[in-house]
């Protein structure tokens, strides 16, 4: 009798799994105190918790260096980050301001596309091009509407978490400063599926504040974090109470978890970037033996810079979410779309939107996204490219049957 064969797990954009270091670290803090006491315990906790802030600085900060460790601030995860962050109430360069307008990407996560605290005919959302790529002519005529009626902000996703592709951020820098007008445009980018799988330099791209997500990059699920280029510049905090986190997010910080975020940012910043090309590769080798065996496949935003662990396909007469129940029998965990609704599976609002740029893909059949990490074989690749070749095949087998009778 033979075993099972040891499932495949290809999701990382959904969760990264735990790293060693990271479980070890949320394991320690534990133990530790609460960081806002004044004692031993208390400054041992605190100090545990700084530790964690300064590792995930480092990671963001470029070769430089350029973001102190004191402009992250902890929060219980991204959506949390996103909420505080696209709120209309500001400081900018000191000073309070009311943010009139924002601008979201179509194809970007629920949690910035859907505006958080903006008024939802304060929203306006920008188109993509066939890749995903936001469309700069766009971009430009909000800038130039807006900004003939007071501050506004953009919020973007540097990677998007469907199809890996990657914003030209110069090109989207370019844009803003070709184009403003009287008044401020704030950029908030949403870095929780980039920081950890390319470089990241906070200051070098122009945004005010990224979003970061601990579980994407192998820290415990529950903590993410906010970082701010100028602690001058910073949104209203979204939990008031006792004070912590310098004022910016009330509440006990979840130490376990930011502890294990803290040794996860360590281990992708001594990784570097020698993992993202390894990855790059396994990637291009996953896309070429399935266009070759599977013509038809789409791979979204192929022609765009993308994540180098993410894939993203749609084949003619297989639906995502059949896909990813047989794929799972077989024992290969991917996701159909983003796992950001609770299992949620049907429809892409990111392919629709690609689709409606030009992209000639159906809709209704969503995609099926495969997302690795440094763990992952040509093995583990090999034997979903078999898996999926099957299911195509037999789509195919099922249509031409259906088309003869």
């Amino acid at each position: 009798m033979t075993g099972r064969r040891e499932r495949i797990y290809l999701d990382h954009n959904a969760s990264a799994p735990l790293l060693p270091e990271a479980r070890d670290a949320a394991v320690a803090a534990l133990d530790l105190g609460n960081p806002s006491s004044a004692h031993r315990e208390g400054r041992a906790a605190r100090a545990a918790c700084e530790e964690a802030r300064a590792s995930v600085a480092r990671l963001i900060g470029g070769a430089k260096g350029s973001i102190p460790a004191e402009n992250v601030v902890f929060t219980s995860g991204a959506t949390e980050a996103a909420a505080q962050l696209l709120s209309p109430h500001w400081l900018v360069a000191g000073q309070p301001v009311e943010i009139a307008r924002l601008a979201v990407v179509e194809t970007d996560h629920p949690a910035t596309r859907e505006g958080g605290a903006f008024a939802a005919e304060a929203v306006t959302r920008l188109p993509v091009d066939r890749n995903g790529i936001v469309d700069p002519g766009a971009l430009a005529a909000f800038v130039e509407a807006a900004g003939s009626v007071g501050p506004a902000m953009l919020a973007v996703s540097w990677a998007n978490s469907e199809t890996g592709v990657i914003q030209p951020i110069e090109a989207i820098r370019a844009v803003l400063e070709a184009r403003r007008g009287d008044h401020p445009v704030l950029v908030v980018l949403d870095a929780a599926q980039t920081v950890g799988r390319i470089a990241v330099d906070l200051a070098a791209t122009g945004a005010d504040a990224i979003v970061l997500s601990g579980h994407k990059m192998g820290a415990a699920k529950g903590v993410g974090a906010i970082a701010l280029r100028s602690l001058a510049t910073r949104p209203f905090a979204l939990l008031r109470g006792g004070g912590q986190e310098r004022g910016m997010r009330a509440g006990t910080e979840a130490l376990p978890a930011i502890a294990s975020f803290g040794a996860a940012a360590g281990a992708a910043f001594a990784r570097g970037t020698g993992a993202g090309e390894r990855l790059g590769a396994l990637r291009d080798r996953l896309e070429r033996d399935l266009l070759r065996r599977l013509p038809e496949l789409i791979i979204l935003g192929k022609d765009a810079e993308r994540l180098p662990n993410t894939a993203a396909m749609v084949h003619p007469g297989v639906k995502a979410e059949t896909a990813q129940i047989a794929l799972d029998l077989s024992g290969i965990a991917v996701s159909a779309g983003s796992a950001c609704s609770s299992g949620k599976v049907g429809p892409s609002h990111v392919v629709a939107a690609m689709a409606k740029a030009g992209l000639d893909v159906d809709p209704a059949l969503g995609a099926i996204r495969v997302s690795f990490g440094p763990e992952t074989s040509e093995g583990a690749l090999e034997r979903f490219v078999c898996e999926y070749e099957k299911l195509a095949l037999r789509a195919v087998a099922r249509t031409g049957s259906a088309a003869a009778a």
